[in-house]
This record gives C-alpha cells, sequence and structure tokens, in this order.
C-alpha cells in the first residue's frame, strides 16, 4: 500500500516525561525544555516546502500544545484524531517506571508497553494506526507520541525505522516519511 509524504513529529518532553513517569492515555504539560523541542520542529518545518500539507495531532494536550508552538504561522488549523494517542498502558497510567516490573531482554523498556495490566498492547496500536494509516490521502505534518510514532514508522519502512538511535520518535525532531524511507531531521 503506498502512502502519501509524511512529517512525523514527536511530543516535547513533559513533566511525567522528565519524572519518568508511564503517560499513555493521561496527560502532562510540557517542560520549557519541551516547549523549546517544540520550538525546534518549527524551525525545521519552516525549512520544508509544505503547501497543500494536512496537519494532525493527537488530541492529547502534550502533543496539541507542541503542533501549535511548532505549527506557529506556518498552519492555520490542526485537526485532531484519537487513533494518533499513545498506546494505552491500563493500570500503569501515571506509575512511575521504577516501580515496575522490568522484563529481561533485548529492550525492557519497550516490552513494559506490552506487558502492562489493561493495556492496549502492541496488537491493539498495530490496529489502530494501520486504520489510520489506510485513510489518509493527503501529504500530512503529524504530531504524536514515542510508541505511536515508532509503530506508525515501522509499518511505512519495516523494521529499518527501528534500528536507529532515536527510534521512539525522538523529542525536537522531525521524521520525514517518503516512499518506504524515512530520514531523520535535526
Amino acid at each position: 500500500m503506498e502512502h502519501p509524504e509524511l512529517y512525523i513529529c514527536r511530543h516535547g518532553e513533559t513533566e511525567w516525561n522528565a519524572a519518568d513517569r508511564m503517560q499513555g492515555w493521561l496527560n502532562s504539560p510540557l517542560t520549557p525544555k519541551g516547549e523549546m523541542q517544540a520550538a525546534r520542529q518549527g524551525e525545521i518545518l519552516r525549512g520544508r516546502d509544505l503547501v497543500g500539507f494536512d496537519w494532525l495531532s493527537s488530541p492529547s494536550g502534550r502533543a496539541f500544545q507542541t503542533a501549535a508552538i511548532a505549527g506557529g504561522a506556518l498552519v492555520t488549523e490542526i485537526r485532531t484524531d484519537v487513533r494518533l494517542r499513545e498506546i494505552g498502558v491500563g493500570d500503569w497510567s501515571g506509575l512511575y517506571r521504577k516501580d515496575l516490573p522490568l522484563p529481561e531482554g533485548a529492550d525492557p523498556y519497550i516490552q513494559q508497553y506490552e506487558m502492562a495490566p489493561g493495556g492496549e498492547g502492541f496488537d491493539g496500536l498495530r490496529q489502530r494506526v494501520l486504520a489510520f494509516l489506510a485513510e489518509l490521502e493527503r501529504p500530512t505534518v503529524i504530531f504524536t507520541h514515542g510508541i505511536t510514532s515508532r509503530m506508525m514508522r515501522s509499518l511505512l519502512v519495516g523494521d529499518a525505522a527501528l534500528t536507529v538511535g532515536t527510534a521512539q520518535g525522538g523529542q525536537g525532531v522531525v521524521w520525514h516519511v517518503k516512499n518506504g524511507t524515512q530520514t531523520l531531521l535535526q
């Protein structure tokens, strides 16, 4: 399946990111550093030709706030889509990672999302993101979350999307995805 050109952005750092708490579908405000990261994404996007691009954001406050800061004068409308929200972490929402079991393996922090009691899990997230991508018809700038960005890019690019150091999305950067290739813009 072919997809339109995309710019994928993760929200800026939040208070809960800084405290290493699981957010999932809950929200916490951007930190001053997160606001600067959003502004940096705006600088990156201003250097691109975005004529005709739609702007979509997760409805989570942290993502929408990032989109508004980054968009600035570039955009007159930012629409939200609930399918862009972060993976649900169920009973672990709001908990500190240090208080959660840490499984063995190559990426134990990622596995916490799969094992969260009452959480959405990767299969649920995958189906949600696939449905979102199937409906995209126009080039789009997307503001989402770390795990959702990772899932989206892996569906668009394949496993190569996950072999970079900022696979979880990277705050303050922009992923350009076109013709099955991703490019990290910093």
